[in-house]
């Protein structure tokens, strides 16, 4: 299960040729260059590659404004794959039609707002949430790896497990990441004196309906807890308050899947380099992150396209793998979350586009840029991942890979999420 996903032309965006480079800055953290894309509609005979190829014609009529094309085209798609049923493929491709729907719309004036395709329902998204949890294993492998990592962290102080902990947790959502983390500290012989778990989101009531389940848990461990709530109205202030560290208190940040939606902008990350240096004023004793390993916040619409249609092939073709082909809570997740990532990527633009993904070399040079270093995370954190996937995830699709001190999660040799520690 521990590969590597080498050079396999599937681990980048395909279709788009390497002579077809332009200069300028890839994304907000200027790593790399743009390209734009020419379509042969005839490279690829395949029918899974022919619909691929149309998709981007597509887009690249949109690109080029030649929307009367980009009209027909779509209509001639959309009435193929009009249902988020069947094979990946078909799957796929409705995600990708509509969202091309919504953006053509955008530019003619007949959509509807697009928060209105991208924002989704609170309810519905907390369903999703759990059940996302269930059927792919990107949320339950970066929790459980970065919650390692803080174990590790604080064993590393001597006697950290004797001092008060405080765990900074910038996307809490329904916290179900630490109850884990909390049983392991409460059985330890010696558990930390207190932990206190700061948990932001946008919605007051969730945060504290989260800490009261917190509470309650840590209750029926005996384990000293304080949840403090933070409420954040918007991404522009991710870090509003001065939030008070105690003398003696080890401090551990996590920020899965957070960091890409403070890039507000295709151009620049100034927001991203202040929050760090904030988080670099709390001296952590570690720092978790947890991003896709995907380049979705290029300022070209049409290499974020192809970008995101390699992405998500990968992640629709690990879920055809492990469910079964009516399963309710996978279309459920691929309708909910996945179809409302695509939506934002390839829909939105400025400062309303959310789903900013970058690949970790970006992260890793911002990261050192703002005074972090990278932390080898443990051998037991990965065979805790390793089995993980062998308990729950038994599919042979999925691989994992060390590289760069971090821990990459991938699918059929295409590396999907990675999860990396700061100090």
């Amino acid at each position: 299960m521990l590969g590597s996903f080498g050079n396999n032309p599937r681990s980048r965006s395909r279709g788009v040729r390497d002579d077809e480079v332009e200069a300028g800055p890839s994304s907000a953290l200027d790593i790399g260059c743009p390209y734009t894309h020419q379509c042969n509609l005839y490279l690829r005979p395949s029918p899974v590659l022919h619909t691929r190829q149309m998709l981007l014609t597509v887009a690249d009529l949109i690109s080029h404004t030649n929307f009367s094309a980009a009209h027909h085209l779509l209509s001639a798609l959309s009435a193929k794959y009009n249902s988020p049923y069947g094979d990946s493929t078909d799957r796929l491709a409705y995600h990708f039609c509509r969202a091309l729907s919504i953006r053509l719309g955008c530019h003619l004036g007949t959509a509807d707002p697009l928060t209105s395709f991208t924002a989704g329902d609170p309810r519905e998204l907390q369903s999703c949430y759990f059940s996302l949890n269930q059927v792919i294993p990107f949320v339950r492998f970066s929790h459980l790896t970065a919650n390692q990592t803080i174990l590790d962290a604080i064993n590393g102080c001597g006697q950290g497990h004797q001092r008060s902990i405080h765990i900074f947790d910038f996307d809490i959502m329904h916290g179900v990441q630490w109850p884990p983390l909390m049983q392991a500290m409460a059985d330890r012989t010696s558990p930390p004196t207190r932990l206190r778990i700061t948990g932001a989101g946008s919605d007051l009531d969730s945060l504290n309906r989260t800490g009261d389940h917190l509470s309650m848990f840590a209750h029926s461990l005996g384990l000293p807890f304080h949840f403090h709530p933070l409420h954040i109205i918007n991404d522009n202030e991710a870090f509003p308050l001065m939030i008070p560290v105690y003398p003696n208190e080890i401090v551990a940040v996590n920020l899965v899947m957070h960091l890409h939606r403070l890039i507000r902008s295709d151009r620049e990350a100034r927001q991203l380099r202040t929050f760090l240096h904030r988080i670099r004023s709390l001296n952590p004793r570690i720092v978790t992150v947890a991003e896709y390993e995907a380049s979705h916040n290029h300022p070209s619409f049409l290499r974020r396209f192809a970008e995101a249609l390699d992405h998500y092939e990968a992640v629709f073709g690990s879920l055809e793998a492990t469910l079964p082909p009516n399963s309710r809570e996978r279309i459920t997740v691929e309708t909910i979350w996945f179809g409302r990532e695509i939506a934002d990527i390839v829909a939105a633009e400025g400062d309303g586009r959310r789903e900013r993904h970058e690949r970790f070399e970006s992260w890793e040079i911002l990261l050192r840029g703002s005074g972090f270093r990278n932390v080898p995370l443990s051998p037991f954190a990965i065979s805790q991942a390793k089995l993980l996937l062998r308990l729950h995830y038994p599919s042979e699709g999925y691989q994992l890979q060390m590289k760069n001190n971090s821990v990459f999660l991938g699918w059929q040799n295409r590396p999907l999420l990675f999860v990396s520690s700061w100090r």
